[in-house]
């Protein structure tokens, strides 16, 4: 079945920088639109980043100019640069996949998440 499986969170300090890793098993990676969610203690689950199968991208206006999604079709993976960390970028991180298929009906999957802290 479909998999997702996030890597590459930890501990940074402020103004460092992580990659984020999503490698997706099970499923037609290049058919599915692909994001980075986030979920701070205490607050709901935000996008914080998505990439559309045609490459098309966008960003919650809180990282704009700081992180940048990507993705290999030939690796079935999708990427979250994030640069010039700040300690609100602190959260749980997700990998997520959706597909419409021909018939309309829409397909969603979800890694476990990785953690990103972000503290001096």
């Amino acid at each position: 079945q479909v998999r997702l499986a996030e890597s590459g969170g930890g501990l940074v300090q402020p103004g460092g920088s992580l990659r984020l890793s999503c490698a997706a098993s099970g499923t037609i990676f290049s058919m599915y639109a692909m994001g980075w969610y986030r979920q701070a203690p205490g607050k709901q689950r935000e996008l914080v980043a998505a990439i559309t199968r045609g490459g098309s991208t966008n960003y919650a206006d809180s990282v704009k100019g700081r992180f940048t999604i990507s993705r290999d079709n030939a690796k079935n993976t999708v990427y979250l640069q994030m640069n010039s960390l700040k300690a609100e970028d602190t959260a749980v991180y997700y990998c997520n996949g959706a597909l419409r298929d021909h018939r309309g009906v829409e397909y969603v999957h979800w890694g476990q998440g990785t953690q990103v802290t972000v503290s001096s």
